[in-house]
């Protein structure tokens, strides 16, 4: 018999040998049944204690065996030292990379999570062009996003650009002028853009935040700018109504409401303020828990009337171009007007028009039903804005009471002169 075949023989008598002696351990364990209940608990019990005190034995012999070792002769007193300078060492390493592993990414719990932070910020923030200001946004709720007061002031229809390149307006607009807060409402839910705010917010000495923005607005093409830097302090002015976070990170124009977040990609704060290298964000938490007081008050209304006048009728109706109300721009189409057009066509011809801005509107040559217009479109193509000048004259009609778009005669502009916008 060849040396596998006895292996082989040795092995599985082994195998018949233990699993009689489990049959026969179970048989004692189980029977007689009444029995049974006092036997796992005796047994558990006794085993357990069992392995305790052999487990502790053999610690205490191991320690024993390390205590003896050195001393048994120069040559194992020499490998002991070496051992000890190699795990002090080693615990030296550890507490190194624990002090990296904190400061690079807060604490040893952040990280691995900080891993894709930068593409879900990207992909998450939103540009907000509010014609005489521009800054950023994010989605707090699936049709909800938060940005700064001062981005929207005195814009009745602010744009919100998707991380896509698509352009929509909000159907409404509530936020709280002091904390500088507003939230834009969109007709459709986006989900997988939600980055919602915190309940409470902490940080470790020096944790490093993310910040992510669109620097100087649509003038600066591209992704959201993804900026790091590390926690300073907190902030509370008594005059406040909101706390801040004050941050070593170079916040630029255009930034303004964006998301600052923790390395796991949670958010944070608000961008807000930047000066000299020194960055403040509205928290999360505070501004969270403003939102339910926040009103219309302070937000800028689209204020015209039609009826009263051919220049305030031309007025309106690039004004519901601006706002993107393109069915009350269409019904300032004259009956003639609409003979050669429908709504599909004719707002085709606007799709990418992101804002109007109309410098003047008034009589041409004290003529009661033609008007004289100079205006701006700023238009979304591509990824970029362009801006376009226009003038010229539109001649209306009086119709159901409502001064109509009748017959237009308007040229574009290229690169006016400055007296162009004020002559």
């Amino acid at each position: 018999m060849d040396i596998f075949a006895r292996a082989s023989n040795k092995i599985t008598s082994v195998f018949k040998n233990l699993i009689l002696r489990a049959k026969a351990y179970f048989k004692r364990l189980v029977f007689p049944i009444y029995l049974f209940p006092i036997k796992l608990v005796t047994y558990s019990t006794y085993y357990l204690i069992k392995f305790l005190v052999k487990l502790l034995f053999a610690i205490l012999g191991l320690i024993w065996d390390c205590i003896k070792f050195p001393f048994k002769s120069l040559k194992n007193f020499l490998k002991s030292i070496f051992i000890a300078a190699v795990g002090l060492y080693l615990v030296a390493s550890l507490f190194v990379i624990g002090d990296y592993l904190t400061k690079q990414y807060g604490w040893w719990g952040k990280f691995m999570c900080s891993i894709g932070i930068h593409d879900k910020l990207q992909n998450s923030v939103v540009r907000v062009v509010g014609g005489y200001s521009e800054g950023s946004g994010f989605f707090i709720a699936d049709n909800q996003i938060i940005t700064n007061f001062h981005v929207i002031a005195d814009e009745p229809s602010p744009k919100i650009i998707l991380p896509d390149g698509k352009f929509l307006t909000p159907t409404k607009i509530i936020g709280n002028k002091d904390a500088d807060l507003a939230l834009l409402f969109t007709e459709s839910k986006y989900t997988n853009l939600v980055l919602p705010l915190p309940d409470q917010i902490g940080f470790y000495t020096e944790e490093p935040l993310v910040a992510a923005g669109y620097p100087l607005g649509t003038d600066l093409s591209g992704k959201a700018t993804v900026l790091r830097g590390n926690f300073v302090d907190f902030r509370k002015p008594k005059t406040s109504p909101v706390g801040y976070i004050q941050t070593n990170i170079s916040l630029v124009q255009g930034m303004s409401g964006g998301a600052i977040a923790d390395q796991c990609g949670k958010v944070v704060g608000i961008n807000t303020l930047s000066l000299a290298g020194l960055s403040l964000f509205i928290t999360g938490s505070d501004a969270k828990s403003l939102i339910p007081s926040f009103s219309d008050q302070g937000i800028t209304k689209i204020e015209v009337d039609p009826s009263i006048s051919p220049e305030e009728a031309v007025k309106a109706f690039y004004t519901y171009l601006k706002a993107r109300r393109m069915k009350d721009g269409f019904s300032l189409l004259s009956k003639e007007y609409l003979l050669k057009t429908n709504y599909e066509e004719w707002t085709s011809r606007f799709k990418d028009i992101l804002d109007v801005d109309i410098f003047k509107s008034e009589k041409y040559d004290n003529s009661n039903d033609t008007v004289l217009v100079k205006f701006s479109t700023k238009n979304w193509v591509d990824g970029e804005a362009e801006m376009h000048y226009y003038e010229g004259t539109w001649k209306t009609i009086k119709e159901d009471g409502v001064f109509k778009m009748l017959k237009s005669k308007i040229v574009e502009v290229d690169n006016p002169e400055w007296d162009w916008f004020y002559n």
